[in-house]
């Protein structure tokens, strides 16, 4: 392994040691920079850690475990528990080995698929999902509801529990799994052939820094990202990409689309049939779309200012000159949408009025609940990223895509590894698929940034945040919101991104549909099984907390791209003439940065 020092040129201090700095009774002279030395050995660590901070990790557990040993009631009940549930499941196990029929002693949790097949519900192994999933439920009592753990704290060892009990789930081992077993006897083996063959592939495909199996049947520009269109601006962060028209006449209001820059913008131009790009451009509307570029190590010094300044303004300025003397439809998806959100408390703050109105689809602007990704972040956490990425210059993509995997181990890893290489088989590669494997690289300084400003402090929602110095406040906003958040979202909890509710000044239409955090928004109209909740406040209306807005919205079954579409268009003046969208172009989309690696 290759492990290269950045020069030790004279060093700013730090984005932690500025904080400190800026405590009372604190000189900024008094603050000691962290050495090279031990950064370096953070960052080899780092990388053996896959990122995950191992005194984080410790802290947590002692917290957990001092509480818990001078807890001696919690140390009672958890003895009471362990001896009902011991009871139960040799009651059930008793019964059902005379064939006498009984209710489990235990459901598997609504997200959990891993029991429902018909052979677990077999003997012996109903035997063996009860046990698993009553050991479950008791290290959850053990790992939670102890006085004087930190709730953060609580969170990390509760799942760092749960990670390694689905390590020794039934449902991975070939002689507790009866799909495996039964697969086996039925085809002589040969599915474990087949395994073997998918994980040899796998490995190669890994080593070699490949992407799966599958995903050169989706390649961006020939088989997805395909809506004509043309890219009309480019600089170091960006291509600016603008859609051809498909309609006689458009309505005057343009869009403009800023996806989050952790993914490829294609997620919402994937195939013909479920591109919201298409989609949008055959309702009338002239559609930009920012690409963003991937970024090296050349690029480790971006900040999150710069990917406002060259990403979301210049876009802006881009659209304006391009469609001159109409205000813009902004649309931000993900992090995309909490960039967008800066840009537009800004210019609310400037008074300058050249948004229509905005859109944010699984976008956070308030990170006090953002959800199971904040197990990691803490000091600790983020002191080892920044570690870890300022030997490399960037966080890699596989580390991020790592940690997104950590949230659903029993569908992202432990599932499929039972179904490609127990069963021997494997899913057909989709569309959504192949866009999840094209991730793209974190600038060192830009990600330090978000993960400070936003996940650890919360800066944006508090107040706090600044712009070339200056505090940008989202209650400067006042133009109409509308709102879209997912169910089953782990990157974006809907009841956080509910908290645009919070905004006293802006009207707000807010949706929550079916589905996850990139499926529940490519949702287009005729995707089976889909349904979403609808409700809007205006200024001035009481605020609804989560669960009662929940009670009092409409249910709608079906997409919620019309409900949204309707929505622009109440929103926009029709009849203008469709503008060129070849006039001045660079070349044609979808360009050059999303086909960077």
């Amino acid at each position: 392994m290759q492990i290269t020092i950045p020069p030790c040129a004279p060093c700013p201090p730090t984005q932690r040691n500025r904080q400190r700095a800026a405590l009372p009774g604190v000189r900024h002279t008094d603050i000691e920079p962290p050495s090279n030395f031990d950064r370096l050995l953070h960052a080899m660590m780092g990388q053996a850690t896959q990122g995950l901070s191992p005194t984080s990790l410790t802290l947590a557990y002692l917290d957990w475990s001092m509480h818990l040993a001078q807890s001696p009631a919690k140390w009672q009940r958890l003895v009471e528990k362990a001896w009902h549930k011991d009871m139960r499941w040799m009651s059930y196990a008793t019964r059902t080995a005379f064939g006498i029929p009984s209710e489990p002693c235990i459901a598997p949790l609504p997200q959990d698929q891993r029991f429902r097949g018909e052979a677990w519900q077999r003997w012996p192994y109903n035997l063996l999902q009860q046990a698993f999933l009553l050991n479950q439920q008791w290290w959850h009592n053990a790992t939670t509801g102890i006085d004087g753990v930190s709730k953060h704290h609580e969170q990390v060892v509760n799942f760092v529990a749960r990670q390694l009990l689905d390590v020794v789930s039934p449902l991975n081992f070939i002689a507790t799994n009866p799909e495996v077993t039964e697969a086996i006897v039925r085809e002589g083996g040969a599915n474990l052939v087949r395994g073997a063959i998918n994980l040899a592939e796998d490995l190669e495909r890994k080593i070699g820094n490949q992407p799966p199996l599958g995903t050169e049947a989706f390649r961006p520009g020939i088989e997805v990202a395909i809506t004509p269109g043309h890219v009309v601006f480019r600089n170091h962060l960006i291509e600016l990409i603008q859609y051809s028209p498909t309609t006689p006449a458009v309505y005057a209001e343009p869009i403009l689309i800023v996806p989050a820059w952790i993914m490829k913008y294609y997620i919402l131009d994937l195939s013909p049939h479920n591109s919201l790009v298409r989609y949008l451009v055959g309702r009338g509307h002239t559609v930009f779309m920012i690409s963003w570029h991937n970024p090296t190590e050349a690029d480790r010094d971006m900040s999150m200012d710069d990917y406002l300044r060259d990403g979301v303004s210049a876009a802006l300025d881009t659209v304006r000159a391009r469609v001159p003397g109409q205000r813009i439809n902004a649309v931000g998806y993900c992090l995309g949408g909490t960039l967008l959100s800066i840009a537009a408390a800004e210019l609310a703050c400037e008074g300058i009025e050249i948004l229509n109105s905005m859109s944010l689809l699984a976008a956070q602007v308030d990170f006090s609940e953002a959800g199971e990704l904040m197990l990691f972040i803490d000091e600790s956490q983020i002191a080892w990223l920044e570690d870890l990425m300022w030997q490399q210059g960037y966080l890699d993509n596989r580390q991020m895509a790592g940690a997104f995997r950590l949230l659903r181990t029993n569908d992202l890893v432990w599932s499929l590894a039972v179904n490609h290489y127990l069963l021997g088989q494997r899913a057909p590669m989709t569309d959504l698929m192949a866009w999840n494997a094209d991730a793209t690289r974190m600038p060192y300084r830009m990600h330090g940034d978000y993960l400070r400003k936003l996940f650890l402090n919360n800066d944006l929602f508090s107040g706090r945040y600044r712009v070339d110095g200056r505090p940008v406040v989202l209650t400067d906003m006042h133009m109409p919101l509308f709102g879209v958040a997912t169910m089953t979202d782990h990157v974006s909890p809907w009841r956080s991104v509910h908290k645009i509710h919070l905004l006293p000044a802006c009207d707000v239409t807010f949706v929550l549909t079916s589905g996850g955090h990139n499926a529940g928004i490519i949702s287009e109209p005729g995707h089976a099984n889909r349904h979403f909740y609808t409700g809007a406040r205006r200024r001035g209306d009481c605020y609804m907390d989560p669960d009662r807005w929940l009670e009092n919205a409409e249910e709608r079954d079906g997409s919620w791209w019309p409900e949204w579409a309707d929505w622009l268009e109440r929103q926009s003046q029709d009849g203008a003439a469709p503008p060129d969208a070849a006039h001045g172009a660079l070349e044609p989309a979808p360009g050059r940065y999303v086909l960077e690696r």
